[in-house]
């Protein structure tokens, strides 16, 4: 279980590597550098053509100029803060190197008059005169072959050097051995991709821009190696997952019957696909974990109810557990009736459960008189004990990690566990965060869920919004008013929740309600309770209300500001009407003159209410991190591997990682082997622990 010994020369000290002492290893940890293996993987953003020339009539400045030159006269500056002059002499003309601040016996050193020397710099025109202000290389001509004709540019950080780096990665290099092949030979014939040692030697090694694109085989090798990886990690957490035994839980499908019966709508072939994926997986001796994902208003929380059904129908019990206590209230709400329907027992637990009532339920779940529980974190307390548990539903996935669904399980025998999201995720990016469960997607909106009318007006019309708003209200609706800040700014010119709220109130009267982040919770809920019950007719809100809040007469969203927010916010704050019977419509109010991007997001919004497509468009716009919020959301940092770009890779890279742990669970053919390497080499060798021992 321990590290490969051939590895054992690039996970030495920074400071092995010649040209890299104390200072320069401490600077290098800012670029995520601490040992001669992570030089490998800091690839070169951009190159410069050094490429020989005879003289500067072969160019046209401004540009960066390689010539050899015979060095002429020196002539130092007469006074101060003028530059020091040193003309040269090419093939065809004498020109002049300039140096600020230079001192003369360390110039006369390095450019002895009337020997050669190649120089290398960005040569411009001055006063109708070509000159190279401090050189960047000054090499005599033994020395030529250090220059290489397309110099890498490297990343860098306070205290480094690009001359640092350069000579740091090349002496890495140098030190990559030749390691086993884990790539499935046909894969990388097809991909004409080089043998691993081969490809960091060209990545540090470009001839050229187009050897620093995403594309170039070395590259996409490396990038692969990433994504492979990752993706071996997930499997193998996958299948260690899986290994624990599950319970055998199959339902009779009686207690489905009776809600379905009862139901006013047909659910949709994509909720019976994925309830049939679901109980599918709850009949196997295996553990569940897998994810649905579904796009708001998709129908989410059937599909997971009929799930919870099937564990009552099998003699156990069921949990769903949400972020917030306002979720756990809803879904409770929502489901209570459904619960009903089916003659089973439902109960809330939050927080505010306590004493003589909290004690009463938790016996109740004990004994098993409770068949369903739908409750927040408080559902994982100590004291919580269930009689028998078989499914836990997580409503909200991405505040949860992989290691807290793990410890989901451990509450009863091996539970099964469904994990529900309403943001729909690019599937390069399912892949990355969720590749350790089966996911199961919503793609079809259930009957009768109508289409949200979307406007674009801009912000000098907003008299005539207000105006709408008042007979909107007149009429018996409702809706929301979403603003960017809570209060005013001297900073930023966005609208505030407060003054926006003081302006409503006075055109509309005290049926306009606030809520927003900074109140206290018992008075955020008291406000949202009150829009719920219909007592105000128009909520000011910042983006608090962005996820799960169900108030089916609220039909008109109206959102400020709209060119600064989000593709994936709009979306969600949108999908917080289109609930009820009504006419929906969703008014973006925006500031004109807007950006390119602005528009593009605003027009996107307004064109299509398909949450995946809006999701792509996300990706293609923001990139990977900034989409999920890589803080919050798990998502691994690759260092070679673009995942707007490689979306591709990382779903081939996920079927080879499972059929290699099919053929091969232990790791232990010759490619399983190498396999291990690969984990060790980009530091994932906590899923080798993964691996059970024979």
């Amino acid at each position: 279980m321990s590290r490969p010994e051939i590895l054992f020369p690039l996970f030495a000290d920074l400071e092995t590597l010649e040209g890299v002492g104390p200072k320069t290893a401490r600077a290098m940890e800012a670029l995520g550098v601490t040992r001669p293996k992570d030089l490998l993987f800091l690839l070169p953003h951009s190159g410069v053509d050094r490429a020989r020339r005879d003289s500067v009539r072969d160019v046209v400045p401004p540009c960066v100029l390689t010539v050899e030159v015979e060095v002429g006269a020196h002539f130092p500056p007469r006074t101060k803060g003028k530059p020091y002059r040193v003309m040269v002499r090419d093939d065809q003309l004498e020109w002049a190197l300039v140096f600020f601040h230079a001192r003369g016996d360390y110039l006369e050193k390095l450019l002895p008059t009337g020997q050669r020397r190649i120089v290398s710099g960005r040569i411009e025109l001055f006063d109708g005169i070509a000159q190279m202000v401090h050189p960047d290389h000054v090499l005599r001509a033994e020395e030529a072959a250090e220059l290489p004709a397309y110099e890498p540019v490297y990343p860098l950080t306070a205290g480094v050097t690009q001359r640092v780096v350069a000579k740091a990665a090349e002496a890495a290099v140098a030190r990559a051995p030749d390691l086993p092949e884990w790539i499935d030979p046909s894969l990388k014939t097809r991909e004409g991709w080089p043998d691993w040692r081969a490809a960091v030697a060209a990545v540090h090694r470009p001839d050229g821009a187009v050897a620093l694109a995403p594309t170039d085989p070395a590259r996409a090798r490396l990038a692969y190696d990433e994504l492979f990886a990752h993706q071996l990690t997930l499997s193998l957490a996958r299948a260690s997952l899986r290994k624990s035994k599950g319970v055998v839980t199959r339902g009779t499908g009686a207690l489905q019957a009776q809600v379905l019966a009862g139901l006013p709508y047909q659910p949709t072939g994509a909720q019976t696909r994925a309830v049939a994926e679901i109980t599918g997986d709850m009949a196997t001796p295996l553990r569940m974990n897998r994810l649905l994902q579904g796009d708001v208003g998709s129908g989410k929380t059937l599909v997971a109810f009929m799930a919870l059904l099937v564990a009552v129908e099998a003699g156990g019990q069921g949990v769903m557990m949400a972020p917030t206590e306002i979720l756990a209230r809803q879904h409770y709400e929502g489901l209570a009736p459904l619960a009903a329907a089916a003659g089973v027992r439902l109960e809330l637990l939050t927080g505010r459960d306590k004493g003589a009532d909290r004690a009463a339920k938790l016996q109740a779940l004990a004994t098993g008189h409770i068949a369903m529980l739908v409750g927040t974190h408080a559902v994982f307390q100590k004291d919580v004990e269930f009689h028998d548990l078989r499914l836990a539903v997580v409503d909200e996935q991405h505040r949860f990690g992989v290691a807290q669904r793990m410890e989901l399980g451990a509450k009863g025998r091996a539970v099964d566990v469904l994990v529900m999201t309403a943001t729909p995720i690019p599937r390069s990016l399912a892949l990355a965060s969720y590749g350790d469960m089966d996911v199961s997607v919503l793609d079809e909106k259930p009957a009768g869920r109508k289409p949200i009318k979307t406007v674009m007006i801009a912000a000098a019309r907003m008299d005539e919004v207000v105006a709408h708003l008042s007979r909107a209200v007149a009429d018996g609706r409702q809706c929301y008013w979403v603003c960017p800040l809570v209060e005013d700014s001297e900073v930023l010119d966005y609208a505030s929740a407060e003054a926006r709220f003081a302006t409503l109130r006075a055109a509309l009267g005290d049926v306009v309600g606030m809520v927003h982040g900074q109140l206290p919770p018992a008075e955020k809920d008291a406000a949202m309770a009150r829009f719920q019950r219909g007592e105000t007719r128009v909520l000011v809100a910042t983006t608090v209300i962005e996820v799960g809040v169900n108030v089916p007469n609220a039909s008109i969203m109206v959102i400020e500001r709209a060119e600064i927010f989000g593709l994936a916010q709009l979306h969600q704050l949108r999908g917080r009407v289109g609930r009820g019977a009504a006419e929906s419509t969703c008014l973006l109010l925006y500031q004109a003159p807007l950006s390119e991007a602005g528009e593009r997001r605003l027009t996107t919004i307004r064109d299509t209410e398909d949450g995946f497509r809006i999701a792509e468009e996300d990706l293609a716009m923001r990139g990977a991190g900034d989409l999920i919020g890589t803080a919050q959301s798990g998502l691994p940092r690759f260092r070679v591997a673009d995942l707007e770009r490689q979306a591709a890779l990382m779903a081939v890279a996920q079927s080879d990682a499972r059929a290699l742990l099919t053929m091969d669970p232990g790791l232990i053919s010759p490619r399983g082997q190498a396999a291990r390497v690969l984990l060790w080499l980009l530091d994932q060798d906590r899923a080798i622990r993964l691996i059970s021992v024979g």
